[in-house]
Order: structure tokens, then C-alpha cells, then sequence
């Protein structure tokens, strides 16, 4: 098993975790409970491509500093060194599908709810009933957020997986 004490980057790591840990489970719900919605809005889209792109260059970094080298994250061994290869990978691949599609399709639909707000007269989260465009564009951000928050998910308990593998190998 990997070694902490050989983990040439734990401070990858670490922020990878805890820079996710407090965006999806404080920062984003703190932010969404005090501030007003178009406001929220700003935040999370200056926000959410520097979050995304951190998560994807992390694990990279972590690949890249791997004990033995990025070529021992490839070799399966009993050793648990295959194991950390998928987790570095699904962490990578996640965070990776946010920052190439899922944000910047997001991100586009909220811009065409906006302008369907002007043509409405009503704001996307007012009290219905809503014209036909306004709920379609409302059901396609639903499903995008909802998507997001999966694929954020699948990567963070990669991250608290790779933690374990990580663990394990503390030598007491």
C-alpha cells in the first residue's frame, strides 16, 4: 500500500478534498441562503470555472507526483496502486465533464432564461404558472444542476476513497 509518508503531494490532495468539501457542502449553500438569487448567479458562474478547472488539474498533479511515478498509477498491483489509478481517473473525468460541458451548458441555459424572463415578464423562479419556453428552460437546468451535482459527488467520494487508500498505508 502507498506510503502517506512517500506521497510526494499531499497538498494536491488536501486542497482537492477540502476545496470541494466546502464548495458543495458550505461556501455554495451559505452563499445560496444569504445572498439574493441574481446575485447568487453572479457568484456561481465566476466562481464555478475556477472550482471546475482546480479539480481537474489536481488529480492530474497528483497523477504526475505519484509515489514511483505516474507509470506506477498504471501497473495493477496487490499494493492497491491500480485501485488509486481509477480513483485519480474518476476524479479527473468529473471534474473534467463540469468544466467542458455540464458548466458552460448550465451557464448557457441561464443566459437563455434570462432573456425568456425579459419576454415573460417573470422571473424563472417566481410562482408559476410559466409560459411553455420558461418551464422547458426550467426542466433543462433542473436536470443540468441535478447532472452536476452527481458527477461532483461521484468525484468526491472518489476523493474520500483515494483518502482511505492514502490511510491505509500510515505506518504506526
Amino acid at each position: 500500500m502507498t506510503s502517506l509518508a512517500s506521497f510526494k503531494n499531499p497538498a494536491a490532495y488536501g486542497t482537492l478534498l477540502g476545496s470541494t468539501l466546502f464548495q458543495s457542502f458550505i461556501g455554495g449553500i451559505v452563499a445560496f441562503r444569504a445572498l439574493p438569487r441574481p446575485m447568487f448567479s453572479t457568484l456561481q458562474k465566476a466562481t464555478f470555472p475556477a472550482y471546475f478547472t482546480l479539480q481537474t488539474v489536481t488529480p492530474a498533479l497528483m497523477a504526475l507526483t505519484y509515489p514511483g511515478g505516474p507509470s506506477a498509477l498504471w501497473t495493477y498491483k496487490a499494493s492497491g496502486d491500480g485501485l488509486a489509478f481509477w480513483l485519480t481517473s474518476t476524479m479527473f473525468t468529473t471534474a473534467l465533464v463540469n468544466l467542458l460541458y455540464v458548466g458552460p451548458e448550465t451557464t448557457r441555459i441561464m443566459k437563455v432564461r434570462k432573456h425568456q424572463e425579459t419576454k415573460d415578464g417573470k422571473k424563472s423562479y417566481d410562482k408559476g404558472p410559466h409560459s411553455k419556453e420558461m418551464e422547458a428552460l426550467n426542466r433543462q437546468f433542473g436536470i443540468l444542476h441535478g447532472v452536476s451535482s452527481l458527477v461532483n459527488l461521484i468525484g468526491f467520494l472518489g476523493m474520500c476513497w483515494y483518502g482511505v487508500l492514502l490511510g491505509e498505508g500510515l505506518r504506526w
